[in-house]
Protein backbone atom coordinates (compact mmCIF):
# COMPACT_ATOMS: atom_id res chain seq x y z
CA UNK A 1 0.00 0.00 0.00
CA UNK A 2 1.59 3.47 -1.31
CA UNK A 3 1.55 6.14 1.61
CA UNK A 4 -1.70 7.74 2.26
CA UNK A 5 -1.92 11.21 1.26
CA UNK A 6 -2.73 14.18 3.85
CA UNK A 7 -4.99 16.83 2.72
CA UNK A 8 -2.93 20.40 2.97
CA UNK A 9 -6.12 22.04 4.95
CA UNK A 10 -5.81 18.94 7.54
CA UNK A 11 -4.67 20.17 10.89
CA UNK A 12 -2.08 18.16 12.91
CA UNK A 13 -4.87 16.75 15.21
CA UNK A 14 -6.77 14.63 12.08
CA UNK A 15 -2.96 13.11 11.22
CA UNK A 16 -2.10 12.42 14.52
CA UNK A 17 -5.29 10.30 15.02
CA UNK A 18 -5.04 8.85 11.95
CA UNK A 19 -1.09 7.46 12.53
CA UNK A 20 -2.75 6.25 16.18
CA UNK A 21 -5.51 4.64 14.38
CA UNK A 22 -3.15 2.62 11.64
CA UNK A 23 -0.75 1.37 14.47
CA UNK A 24 -3.12 0.36 16.91
CA UNK A 25 -6.92 -0.11 15.82
CA UNK A 26 -8.14 -0.46 19.36
CA UNK A 27 -6.08 2.61 20.70
CA UNK A 28 -7.24 4.95 17.87
CA UNK A 29 -10.88 3.52 17.60
CA UNK A 30 -12.24 5.99 20.51
CA UNK A 31 -11.46 9.96 20.06
CA UNK A 32 -11.75 12.41 22.33
CA UNK A 33 -13.85 15.37 20.86
CA UNK A 34 -13.82 17.69 24.20
CA UNK A 35 -11.26 20.10 22.65
CA UNK A 36 -13.76 20.20 19.42
CA UNK A 37 -17.09 20.99 21.28
CA UNK A 38 -17.90 17.67 21.83
CA UNK A 39 -18.53 15.51 25.06
CA UNK A 40 -15.64 13.18 25.29
CA UNK A 41 -14.67 9.82 23.70
CA UNK A 42 -16.80 8.81 20.58
CA UNK A 43 -15.91 6.04 18.36
CA UNK A 44 -14.03 6.46 14.71
CA UNK A 45 -12.92 4.58 11.74
CA UNK A 46 -10.83 5.04 9.05
CA UNK A 47 -12.57 5.46 5.70
CA UNK A 48 -10.29 4.92 2.99
CA UNK A 49 -10.91 6.33 -0.64
CA UNK A 50 -9.13 6.79 -3.94
CA UNK A 51 -8.38 10.58 -5.41
CA UNK A 52 -10.44 11.14 -8.19
CA UNK A 53 -7.92 12.99 -9.29
CA UNK A 54 -4.50 12.00 -7.85
CA UNK A 55 -5.52 8.39 -8.09
CA UNK A 56 -3.85 8.54 -4.59
CA UNK A 57 -5.46 6.58 -1.58
CA UNK A 58 -6.46 9.10 1.03
CA UNK A 59 -7.12 7.42 4.82
CA UNK A 60 -9.73 9.72 6.87
CA UNK A 61 -10.19 9.33 10.67
CA UNK A 62 -14.52 9.88 10.90
CA UNK A 63 -16.79 9.69 13.56
CA UNK A 64 -19.24 7.05 12.89
CA UNK A 65 -22.89 5.88 14.43
CA UNK A 66 -24.22 2.54 14.16
CA UNK A 67 -27.28 1.91 11.56
CA UNK A 68 -29.55 -0.34 10.28
CA UNK A 69 -27.40 -1.95 7.81
CA UNK A 70 -24.10 -0.73 8.69
CA UNK A 71 -22.71 2.93 9.94
CA UNK A 72 -23.52 6.24 9.16
CA UNK A 73 -21.03 9.14 8.77
CA UNK A 74 -21.35 13.05 8.32
CA UNK A 75 -19.76 14.61 5.36
CA UNK A 76 -19.60 18.12 7.44
CA UNK A 77 -16.25 19.44 6.68
CA UNK A 78 -17.06 21.85 10.04
CA UNK A 79 -19.86 23.55 8.09
CA UNK A 80 -17.56 24.74 5.19
CA UNK A 81 -19.84 25.46 2.12
CA UNK A 82 -17.95 22.61 0.00
CA UNK A 83 -18.20 19.04 0.51
CA UNK A 84 -15.01 17.01 1.78
CA UNK A 85 -12.57 15.72 -0.63
CA UNK A 86 -13.39 12.40 1.27
CA UNK A 87 -17.27 12.55 0.21
CA UNK A 88 -16.52 13.69 -3.53
CA UNK A 89 -13.97 10.71 -3.85
CA UNK A 90 -16.32 8.28 -2.61
CA UNK A 91 -19.39 9.17 -4.47
CA UNK A 92 -16.92 8.14 -7.47
CA UNK A 93 -16.05 4.78 -6.03
CA UNK A 94 -18.13 1.66 -6.29
CA UNK A 95 -16.40 0.74 -3.18
CA UNK A 96 -14.49 1.67 -0.42
CA UNK A 97 -12.09 0.38 2.52
CA UNK A 98 -13.18 0.86 6.58
CA UNK A 99 -11.61 0.26 9.46
CA UNK A 100 -14.07 -0.27 12.91
CA UNK A 101 -11.10 -0.61 15.24
CA UNK A 102 -9.01 -3.90 13.90
CA UNK A 103 -12.34 -4.77 11.61
CA UNK A 104 -11.36 -3.90 8.08
CA UNK A 105 -13.40 -4.43 5.35
CA UNK A 106 -14.93 -3.36 2.07
CA UNK A 107 -18.23 -1.01 1.57
CA UNK A 108 -20.80 0.39 -0.73
CA UNK A 109 -21.88 3.38 0.27
CA UNK A 110 -25.56 5.44 -0.14
CA UNK A 111 -26.11 8.87 0.23
CA UNK A 112 -29.40 8.65 3.17
CA UNK A 113 -32.63 10.64 2.06
CA UNK A 114 -35.82 11.91 3.62
CA UNK A 115 -37.15 10.66 6.87
CA UNK A 116 -33.92 8.08 6.78
CA UNK A 117 -31.39 11.12 6.66
CA UNK A 118 -33.26 13.15 9.50
CA UNK A 119 -33.22 10.12 11.88
CA UNK A 120 -29.53 9.53 11.23
CA UNK A 121 -29.02 13.14 11.09
CA UNK A 122 -30.52 13.25 14.69
CA UNK A 123 -28.73 9.86 16.12
CA UNK A 124 -25.47 11.86 15.16
CA UNK A 125 -26.24 15.43 16.23
CA UNK A 126 -27.04 13.87 19.66
CA UNK A 127 -23.42 11.98 19.72
CA UNK A 128 -21.68 14.89 18.11
CA UNK A 129 -23.87 18.49 18.83
CA UNK A 130 -21.19 20.85 17.18
CA UNK A 131 -22.97 19.22 13.91
CA UNK A 132 -26.09 21.02 14.28
CA UNK A 133 -23.66 24.38 14.34
CA UNK A 134 -21.73 23.10 11.16
CA UNK A 135 -24.89 22.62 9.58
CA UNK A 136 -26.39 26.05 10.49
CA UNK A 137 -23.20 27.55 9.10
CA UNK A 138 -23.48 26.47 5.82
CA UNK A 139 -26.00 26.57 2.67
CA UNK A 140 -25.62 22.83 1.48
CA UNK A 141 -27.68 20.19 3.22
CA UNK A 142 -24.63 18.35 4.62
CA UNK A 143 -24.75 14.67 3.91
CA UNK A 144 -25.49 11.66 5.85
CA UNK A 145 -23.76 8.45 4.03
CA UNK A 146 -24.72 5.26 4.98
CA UNK A 147 -21.57 2.66 4.71
CA UNK A 148 -22.74 -0.98 4.12
CA UNK A 149 -20.09 -4.02 4.43
CA UNK A 150 -19.84 -5.96 1.50
CA UNK A 151 -20.05 -9.72 1.85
Amino acid sequence: MSDPIVAASESGWIADHRKKYLEDGEAGHLWDSTFAGGPGLLPTLLLTTRGRKSGKESIMPLLYGEVDGGYAIIASKGGAPAHPAWFLNLREQDQVKVQVAKDVFQAKTRIATGAEREKIWQQMANMYPPFTDYQAKTDREIPVVVLERVA
